[in-house]
């Protein structure tokens, strides 16, 4: 039987929709910026993740990018370089309910990597229940090297590896390849690029066919043995961005990042 496809896209098409018999997919659409995140991706990647979550028809959830250049290089610097003290902390917040969009599925989320998987990119892929992606992709927490603090992404790589490898990855703060993310525990599941979306769908289609009752109640003692932790890491993330910002780190090192850019482009 051939699969029953629909498709919608949004006013600015910055979050694809697609559902494939009972699987929904979104596609981050920023190809040229990497899919950074803007406040405008990040809000309409929460509206559809809460529409996926509350249609009943819809068993099991993927997440990717479009093109095979990313799945998202995180925060779109352009638009954090405008960031100031006084809106750092509706900045954070925002960034939390992005994550709490995840975080609070009921239903199974499957992230599909190639490229770069960075920052807030990364934080999304963590917070899923399962990634798959290719050995060439490209994984990390770069946040100190715009002036940053990592605070909330030590936490999430905390559910999945070891001290060593979190210092090495927050502070250090270099890409590691999606064959060594997989041997630190931080991916599911390895493929090649030519097979990376049949292994997510294939992934999220037995995800799909688990008992939803039972999945539904495991997601949610998951999510309560380490709420406490999680919220501790988001308040300390706003303490911590409001003195790198006071400091002036952030705001000198992502103006110079833009005009390298720039100059290069």
């Amino acid at each position: 039987m051939a699969a029953t496809v629909t498709q919608s896209t949004t006013k600015t098409a910055e979050v694809l929709v697609t559902k494939i018999d009972d699987i929904g997919i979104l596609t981050l659409n920023r190809p040229a910026r990497m899919n950074a995140i803007t406040t405008s991706l990040r809000n309409e990647l929460i509206a559809r993740l809460e529409a996926f979550n509350a249609d009943d028809s819809v068993g099991a959830i993927v997440i990717k990018g479009a093109e095979s250049n990313a799945f998202s290089s995180g925060q779109d610097l352009e638009e954090a370089a405008q960031i100031d003290w006084k809106t750092i902390i509706s900045w954070q917040q925002a960034q939390k309910r992005m994550y709490d969009a995840v975080r609070e599925l009921d239903k199974p989320c499957v992230i599909q990597v190639d490229g770069v998987c960075a920052g807030a990119g990364f934080h999304i892929a963590l917070l899923a229940d399962w990634r798959v992606a290719t050995p060439e992709s490209r994984w990390g927490q770069p946040e100190v090297k715009v002036g940053l603090a990592s605070i909330t992404g030590p936490h999430f790589m905390s559910l999945h590896i070891g001290n060593t490898h979190n210092v090495q990855l927050s502070v250090m703060a270099d890409l590691i390849s999606g064959q060594r993310a997989y041997e630190m525990g931080l991916i599911s599941e390895l493929t090649s690029p030519e097979l990376l979306a049949e292994t997510a769908m294939r992934q999220a289609r037995k995800l799909a066919t688990l008992p939803r009752t039972a999945v539904r109640l495991t997601k949610q003692r998951l999510r309560a043995v380490s709420q406490q932790a999680y919220d501790d890491a988001c308040v300390a993330g706003i303490r911590a961005q409001l003195e790198c910002f006071e400091a002036g780190e952030p705001q000198k090192l992502m103006s110079e990042f833009l005009k390298r850019r720039k100059n290069h482009a």
